[in-house]
């Protein structure tokens, strides 16, 4: 890919827009799925639990959270208005139990303490404020609530041509210390590897990725 491309594959990841997002929403759906899959597995979903998903994309795996357990609430937020309304018309069939909500990706609108269960994939790379975003994930966390958040080491992340535009990269170590800048106080961290076709669709490489399962 030319830079300009790379560029553009780059800020179609942080904020996809127009057709160009919606394409992009189906391939990091298709990317991602397994890094989501073993993310909603960590947060042991239960009857009757609140969910909060942060960037839901296109919110293709939205099915597999209600297989989970009975009378959930799931509430997607995400700051691309062509994933919010792609996620509203690809999950017509939950819209008594799912909400999908527009952002401005610093601030969550909701009250304290109401959610049982928050995740979100591949979306610490854009935070802007990380330390005061975590503290906003704490604040709408109940307070025996569980936190996850998953992301891909940046080791594998560096290698990719596109995260040389305006991806914050973590590794372990750094996105422990983040963490622990925030009010939350206790995480267990466990490694993944899988084998994937690239974003920029030219080869097959090899993830690593970090779920981070964070309580108060």
């Amino acid at each position: 890919m030319e830079k300009e491309e790379l560029k553009i594959l780059a800020q179609n990841l942080a904020n996809p827009q127009g057709e160009k997002g919606v394409e992009i929403g189906e391939m990091m759906n298709a990317t991602n799925i397994s890094m989501t899959l073993e993310s909603i597995k960590a947060l042991v979903i239960e009857d009757h639990e609140n969910i909060l998903e942060i960037g839901h994309g296109n919110a293709g795996h939205l099915k597999s959270i209600f297989k989970l357990a009975k009378n959930l609430s799931y509430t997607g937020i995400d700051i691309s208005e062509t994933m919010h309304n792609e996620a509203r018309k690809l999950n017509k069939e939950f819209e008594n139990h799912a909400d999908f909500v527009l952002y401005e990706g610093k601030k969550l609108p909701f009250e304290d303490r109401i959610f049982d269960k928050i995740f979100t994939v591949n979306t610490v790379y854009f935070w802007e404020n990380p330390v005061e975003f975590l503290n906003e994930i704490y604040r709408v966390l109940k307070d025996d609530g569980t936190f996850v958040l998953t992301f891909g080491q940046r080791d594998f992340m560096e290698k990719l041509p596109f995260t040389a535009y305006d991806f914050t990269l973590y590794n372990n170590n750094e996105m422990e210390e983040l963490i622990s800048k925030s009010q939350f106080k206790r995480m267990k961290t466990s490694e993944k590897e899988e084998e994937i076709k690239s974003k920029t669709g030219e080869e097959t490489i090899q993830r690593i990725y970090t779920i981070l399962t964070i309580k108060k």
